[in-house]
């Protein structure tokens, strides 16, 4: 009964939620905190308080046919006017209303970005280690995604095999920074270097490509490090954002698109992804949360980054002193490290006879490495760690 296009995603189903599932099992047989599941980006940090303060003002001061009704596909003008301020006021930039498109998430984002500019046999470019579910989207729409292998030296993007893939067909380059899984943020020269790089092609080959900056982890960076807004890069860039994780709200599916002024055709752009919002079937982005998200906005709310940011600091120098390497994240919530045999699958099996349920790196198009998302209990973190040293000492690490 199913599609021959639905097949190959049944056959490879997300790794990470059947390690997920995985978790459940084990939780059920060893109990929950002998269990140590490091597979999935659910924020554990709760929501700032803000939000739930939002919800209880909306619904007691607006009216109720207003927020739960619909409204123009695109969103509330009002909250969208609110978030185009807020990124004016901290990035520098110029946006207005009509830039910013509401969406069920990052992910609905792109797809709704995906649907409006890809034409069948297009390609997009990603940059290894990236995001699994990055080539069904592309697929969603008979696109092709076209894989840049990754540096493994500090997991910038590998710009000069970058330059070589791309050709007459690239339609899209996807970004993603802070990136997921290796906590990376990409620098201001990459960035500079990227934006040349999509200026000359598109020059050489006459053509017109979109740079997509896929953005929910862009406030969960640590040690002061900045993260570049990439519009000030390049023209033709649209930005996918989510408050998944910025307020730790992914089950709420609320999030926007960025389409600038600078981009090439941007008012048809900003009407055609609109309407993809609607045909994709998603109509608009909760009303609710959207009501939510411009109060929230206004009372400057944030999740509590300092929480991460010990997970962060008490994992890594606990995977170093049992002998494991990764590099220290400046951003998001994972480790990306290193496994001690080239198969990190076989790596992951064994992690597995300790409860310790980790994602192979494989399923990042980054086979090698293990991803251990940190955004659970710090005392998750503390339990782990003898099982983590057990590990270690199968593979003599030590």
């Amino acid at each position: 009964m199913i599609s021959e296009k639905m097949r190959p995603l049944v056959a490879n189903n997300s790794v990470i939620r059947v390690m997920f599932e995985e978790g459940k099992r084990l939780a059920s047989i060893y109990g929950a905190e002998n269990v140590y599941d490091f597979s999935l980006g659910n924020p554990n940090v709760p929501a700032p308080k803000e939000v739930n303060e939002a919800i209880v003002e909306t619904l007691m001061e607006e009216e109720s046919t207003f927020v739960h009704g619909y409204m123009s596909n695109a969103g509330y003008e009002d909250v969208r006017a609110t978030i185009a301020d807020s990124l004016n006021q901290r990035f520098g930039t110029a946006f207005h209303q009509n830039n910013i498109l509401m969406t069920v998430g990052a992910a609905s984002g792109l797809n709704v970005i995906l649907k409006t500019i890809l034409n069948p046999g297009d390609q997009v470019i990603a940059f290894a280690p990236y995001f699994v579910e990055y080539g069904g989207y592309v697929r969603n729409y008979d696109g092709e995604l076209v894989v840049v292998s990754p540096n493994t030296v500090d997991f910038q993007p590998n710009l000069e095999e970058f330059v070589e893939k791309i050709n007459e067909k690239t339609k899209a380059v996807i970004i993603n920074t802070p990136n997921n899984p290796t906590g990376v943020v990409y620098s201001d020269a990459t960035l500079t270097r990227l934006g040349e790089i999509l200026r000359e092609k598109e020059k050489e080959f006459g053509t017109d490509i979109v740079l997509i900056s896929d953005e929910p982890y862009r406030e969960l960076a640590y040690d002061g490090v900045e993260v570049p807004y990439v519009t000030k890069y390049y023209a033709n860039t649209v930005v996918c954002y989510s408050y998944s994780k910025s307020l730790s709200l992914p089950g709420e599916r609320i999030g926007y698109l960025v389409i600038p002024d600078e981009m090439k055709d941007s008012a048809e752009v900003f009407t055609a992804a609109t309407i993809a919002n609607r045909v994709n079937g998603c109509v608009n982005a909760p009303s609710l949360m959207q009501r939510v998200i411009k109060r929230c906005i206004e009372k400057g709310a944030s999740v509590n980054l300092e929480a991460y940011d010990r997970n962060r600091n008490r994992l890594y120098e606990g995977l170093r002193e049992c002998g494991f390497t990764c590099i220290k994240p400046e951003g998001a919530f994972y480790l990306f490290v290193k496994s001690p045999v080239p198969d990190e699958k076989e790596f992951c099996a064994t992690a597995q006879k300790y409860n310790l349920l980790l994602v192979p790196g494989s399923s990042f198009a980054c086979p090698g490495y293990v991803r251990i998302a940190y955004c659970v209990s710090y005392e998750q973190i503390e339990r782990s760690m003898p099982a983590f040293e057990k590990l270690a000492q199968e593979y003599k690490l030590k």
